[in-house]
């Protein structure tokens, strides 16, 4: 009986292939007359799919998907029945689905949905309504009722991101079609599941005003709720534990399972929750983080690979050759739920004159069959809404739909992936003259309580343009022995970048030295390093005698002949909510002003943070000049008189990243080398994260 594919249990002798292979020699038949049972053993028997099954399905050029789930069927109680499709699958299952839904959370970026609403609106509504109407007009047509028939087309407008694993692989999670996809599924998923809510209601009789009462306002409380209050409850945990890894991944997983939770209290699927808590998420874990690189890498090995084996284990192959009834029904489901998501798709993409790769892509992403698909049916089935024959046609169209939607992506996904390669005409000028920072980033710890700051920033910066990480620690030598204690101290501040580094998967290459001074030993250590870019910690202000004999930092300002970013960061900058550029001055160079707009433009988009740049003029024609370029790089600008600390002040919000540019005007005596503005700026929002960026002069 079909049924069997949608009960724990999910095993039965006989019923499935292994029933078949009378002609088995004993001995092999006596191993494989039961399922296994041994914990390692099923686990071993996973992990060996999880290596062996893409490896061999890539080299015939199609996603490794698509091996994880045919091994599925292949060891599943409906083929050999190595594996029974027990709790223990279905428990990691879940969480693998859930994971994989966080994950698509993960990469939508909130500002960009803001941004750019229209584009997943209309592809969401697209891909729920298409389906809906093909769906049930071919129920009705097959002889069904009207509530059976708008049941099995919410199935077919629902949607899994199976292939999403193959965006990240291709690198163009952020390519429009891709960012449409994602909005869009978080639309038809929740308009799909809420169709079976009313559905499962109005069966049941109980379709009544208190229904919509309760439901319209806990769902809008519930996502408020998600999307405001995990983003603040994280900001303040990773400011209080940000030194501790392990709490910082275990608070991520409890808003995952929190949120997946009480989804399901308001009587939706906790799969909403889940792409809700990714959404909510994103906005406070750089996207080249290691803690992202930790989430992503968990996920994307361990508990997505087992979802999609437990989505293979639910499928009887034999069901296409046992009754042809059947095969008929599955072949016209399937067959409707493609053509009305290709329409959805390609339609999408002609109105808003995207090419035909981009509408196969979202084809490919909106294809695939899972989670709700099945949650639905399985509620369908027990209220006796639909029958068994409507069972197994959804069944297959779930196999047929998640081995064509990972090819379908990874098939026209790599023309996206050329598209994003090449720079948009809009823009072709600007990247021509855009230094880009960060080949060879040396950043010097010496405080352990700085330094995870510190190596964060250089970490995005490095992993942006695929650069490599200079750890640096310098012991001065001041005519006396060093230490042991002194270089167990710097071996562990370096092990501890390495560290870091090494989880967020940046190449590292860490540097040990003795010299006559610190300053000078970053300063030589630039040199032989072949350093572009130096990023130093700053404690906010200088001394009378700093400023007249040179502290560190004003040595390291004046002589350096790579740019030198000076960090004061005194918050997590995971948490920051705003990216703002001040330019206090005319700028001598436009070219360091191109570079630090491209650095800061960068960090924006990794931090997942709105860009401005703010311009203190004096009113001048040279002003409105450099006001009229800044313009020209599609920047959001604000124009501010007066004095500039004032305004800077005035223009910073709660959990801003500050970015300035030092004066090229070298200051003598008692002057600070990177002028007096930023220095009076820093002392005026004391608790700003602040980078100054000095160029050689």
């Amino acid at each position: 009986m079909a049924i069997m594919v949608l009960e724990n249990s999910g095993y039965v002798f006989g019923k499935g292939l292994l029933g078949q292979l009378g002609g088995m020699t004993p001995c092999l038949a006596q191993l494989l007359k039961e399922p296994i049972t041994d914990p390692v053993a099923i686990f071993l028997t996973i992990l060996a799919i999880m290596l062996v099954a893409p490896l061999l399905v890539e080299r015939l050029r199609l996603p490794g998907l698509i091996g994880l789930i045919l091994a599925g069927v292949l060891v599943g109680p409906h083929g050999l029945g190595i594996l029974e499709r027990d709790s223990t699958i279905v428990l990691l299952g879940t969480v693998g689905l859930l994971f994989l839904m966080f994950l698509g959370g993960l990469e939508t970026n909130l500002d960009d949905l803001k941004r750019n609403a229209e584009q997943p609106i209309i592809f969401g509504l697209a891909t729920f309504i298409m389906p809906m109407l093909l769906g049930t007009g071919t129920m009705l047509a097959l002889g069904y009722g009207f509530w059976a028939s708008v049941l099995v087309a919410s199935c077919l407008a629902s949607h899994t991101l199976v292939a999403l694993p193959v965006l990240n692989k291709l690198g163009i999670m952020r390519h429009p079609a891709s960012t449409t996809a994602l909005g869009g599924t978080l639309i038809t998923n929740v308009l799909a599941l809420l169709v079976l809510a009313v559905v499962v209601k109005a069966d049941q009789g109980d379709l009544t005003l208190g229904f919509w009462l309760f439901l319209i306002p806990a769902l809008t409380i519930y996502t408020f709720s998600v999307l405001w209050g995990i983003p603040r409850l994280g900001r303040w945990f990773f400011k209080t534990f940000g030194h501790d890894e392990g709490a910082e991944f275990t608070f991520v997983l409890a808003a995952l399972f929190v949120a997946s939770y009480l989804a399901s209290l308001i009587e939706i699927e906790p799969i909403v929750g889940a792409f809700l808590a990714g959404v909510a998420i994103t906005q406070i874990i750089p996207r080249l983080s290691p803690l992202m690189n930790r989430i992503q890498f968990i996920g994307n090995t361990l508990f997505v690979p087992i979802f999609l084996i437990s989505v293979g284990m639910l499928v009887d192959p034999l069901i296409l050759v046992q009754d042809l009834r059947a095969l008929t029904f599955a072949a016209i489901l399937v067959l409707t739920e493609l053509v009305s998501k290709f329409l959805a798709a390609w339609g999408t993409a002609r109105w808003f004159r995207w090419p035909f790769a981009s509408g196969m892509a979202m084809f490919g992403l909106s294809m695939a069959q899972a989670a709700s698909t099945l949650a639905a049916i399985t509620i369908a089935f027990d209220i006796n809404l639909v029958d068994e024959l409507v069972v197994n046609a959804i069944i297959v169209m779930i196999l047929v739909t998640c081995v064509l939607s990972p090819w379908v992506v990874a098939r026209w996904g790599v023309q996206l992936q050329s598209q994003l390669a090449e720079p948009s005409q809009s823009t072709g000028a600007r990247q021509e003259i855009s230094p880009q920072l960060g080949q060879r980033i040396l950043v010097p710890v010496a405080n352990p309580n700085t330094e995870d700051n510190l190596l964060q920033l250089a970490i995005i910066l490095t992993h942006r343009v695929k650069g490599t990480l200079l750890p640096l620690h310098v012991l001065p030598d001041r005519a006396q022995p060093i230490t042991e204690a002194d270089k167990i101290r710097q071996r562990r501040l370096l092990d501890t970048a390495e560290t870091i580094a090494h989880a967020a998967a940046v190449p590292v290459e860490a540097i040990a030295r003795i010299d006559d001074s610190v300053d000078w030993g970053i300063l030589r250590t630039a040199q032989e390093r072949d350093a572009d870019l130096l990023i130093c910690g700053w404690k906010g202000q200088s001394t009378y005698r700093e400023n007249f004999f040179g502290g560190i930092i004003d040595r390291i300002a004046r002589s350096a002949t790579v740019p030198v970013l000076i960090t004061r960061l005194p918050q997590p900058i995971e948490n920051t909510a705003q990216v703002l550029l001040a330019l206090t001055s005319w700028p001598t160079n436009l070219g360091n002003v191109t570079a630090t707009l491209t650095m800061a433009q960068g960090l924006a988009e990794e931090l997942k943070s709105p860009f401005h740049v703010l311009q203190v003029t004096t009113g001048s024609a040279r002003d409105q000049r450099f006001t009229t370029w800044l313009k020209d790089q599609q920047v959001d600008i604000q124009v501010a008189q007066g004095n500039s600390v004032r305004r800077v002040t005035e223009a910073i919000q709660a959990n801003t990243l500050l970015i300035l540019i030092a004066s090229a005007r070298r200051y003598q005596g008692s002057q600070p080398a990177l002028g007096r503005g930023p220095e009076a700026i820093t002392r005026a929002n004391w608790e700003t994260n602040i980078v100054i960026v000095n160029f050689p002069g």
